[in-house]
């Protein structure tokens, strides 16, 4: 249950540009924000980076899901 409010100050800017990367990934802010407390808690640390894929590992991603070669059974190796 959300019934606790958590208020920060942060530079105008950095609120901004990172309000813009939530909105990519699908969050606002407060989403975030209870996601990384959250995985605080679970890790008993900083958890870990979230980041969106830059465009090679993208294009990887979009090949290697589009893959449509021979498939080879183990029993044939």
């Amino acid at each position: 249950m959300l019934n606790a409010t958590v208020r920060a100050r942060v530079d105008s800017q950095l609120k901004e540009e990172t309000e813009s990367i939530f909105k990519s990934l699908g969050l606002n802010t407060s989403q975030a924000i209870v996601m990384f407390l959250n995985m605080v808690k679970l890790n008993n640390g900083i958890p870990f980076e979230i980041k969106i894929p830059n465009k090679d590992t993208l294009k990887a991603m979009k090949e290697a899901k589009e893959f449509k070669g021979d498939e080879i059974s183990l029993k044939d190796l």
